[in-house]
């Protein structure tokens, strides 16, 4: 069982920066992919970008150069985002998927972006 918490989810301008962190615990060995998914009011969730214990990132078209997933490849992954937009509000939540094809998620954490 990996245990995933989000961090970090904050009412924040247009155009303003926030950082969302997730910190994983339990049996982290064999986690390979850990990702950023978000969820607006009556959608689906949805890809926001991932990155591999080898250190490759991947974004959604409609994040990249704007957001910027990093992890301290231990117990620790971020988010930067930048030049946030009200389409971007959401529940962010983190994700792992580990070598034996299991997937867990964090409970998310509500970013909001309005003036």
């Amino acid at each position: 069982q990996v245990e995933l918490v989000e961090s970090g989810g904050d009412l924040v301008r247009p155009g303003g920066s926030l950082t969302l962190a997730c910190k994983r615990s339990g049996h982290v060995f064999g986690v390979n992919v850990m990702g950023w998914y978000r969820q607006g009011p009556g959608d689906q969730r949805d890809l926001v970008a991932t990155i591999s214990k080898d250190g490759i990132t991947t974004y959604s078209d409609s994040v990249k150069d704007r957001f910027t997933i990093s992890s301290d490849g231990a117990t620790l992954m971020y988010l930067q985002m930048t030049e946030l937009k009200p389409e971007d509000t959401a529940v962010y939540y983190c994700r792992a998927d580990n070598k034996w094809g299991q997937t867990f998620w964090g409970q998310g954490t509500q970013v909001t972006v309005s003036s």
